[in-house]
């Protein structure tokens, strides 16, 4: 079960939930919805911050759930390029020193090794120019086969991967952020400030940015912020305004679009 900040729940309400993943599983920020006609308001005041052990507990969180926005990649290409899958190469071209935000995925077989020396063998072969995976990226795998395992093309339509550096750039007035949240493994904290302030201007709580709900081994003060943020844009791709990486994605062979949001 899903540990949550506070007792209010959204009955009967439409909701939005961003996600991140995090050392004590998902954290995830849902946000209620209001519905007139074809336009949606959301109450990014009364958003709660949950914690999910896993990725499966946030699809039956909410019955009425219309966008989940997960900073995971999701679509695992067979073969991959320099720079990665086109998503992260064309949303890596607008963060100008965030670039390095968005790693390159390896391919779909080297994802699903266990072992990293089997998983950078498998990657060699299956990258042009070969090339090896980072430690980092390697331990991102088990919660990219997570999502992997639930995911459909179908379920696809209301699941979708979002990045936050992406999705700040765009709360940002589309304008590349020049501070980042951490820096060697640390939070920053004029990052963490700018991050805070950007999302308190579309109408997040103060108490909610700068609260501490769960424990530090398991949430991190910048996991809620990206959890915030994609959020946001889950609202902004119901409402259809939402950026998308390449605007024409391909997909892969399971027929997931490999695509970033924000």
């Amino acid at each position: 079960m899903s540990e949550v900040a506070d007792q209010d729940v959204f009955i009967g309400q439409d909701v939005v939930i961003g996600v991140d993943g995090c050392p004590g599983g998902w954290v995830g920020t849902l946000v209620p919805i209001l519905q007139s006609g074809a336009d949606y308001t959301a109450q990014f005041a009364e958003a709660h911050v949950r914690l999910f052990k896993t990725f499966a507990e946030i699809l039956i969180s909410e019955p009425h759930l219309l966008c989940v926005a997960v900073d995971i990649p999701i679509g695992l290409p067979d073969r991959v390029g320099t720079g990665g899958r086109s998503c992260d190469v064309q949303a890596r071209k607008v963060l100008g020193a965030r670039q390095s935000a968005i790693f390159s995925m390896p391919s779909r077989d080297a994802v699903m090794c266990s072992d990293y020396r089997e998983a950078c063998d498998v990657a060699l072969a299956t990258s042009d120019p070969p090339r090896k995976i980072s430690k980092q990226a390697f331990h991102l795998f088990p919660k990219i086969r997570e999502v992997d395992t639930l995911l459909s093309p179908e379920l696809q339509r209301r699941v979708v991967e979002c990045h936050p550096e992406v999705a700040f750039w765009a709360l940002n007035g589309e304008t590349a952020l020049d501070t980042p949240k951490k820096v060697k493994s640390r939070p920053n904290p004029d990052g963490i400030a700018f991050r805070r302030q950007l999302l308190e201007s579309v109408g997040y709580s103060t108490a909610l940015l700068e609260g501490q709900p769960f424990p530090r081994s398991k949430v991190g003060a910048d996991d809620i912020l990206d959890a915030c943020v994609n959020a946001w844009s889950a609202l902004r791709i119901v409402q259809g305004e939402a950026k998308r990486f390449p605007e024409h994605p391909e997909t892969d062979r399971l027929g997931l679009r490999m695509e970033i949001w924000g």
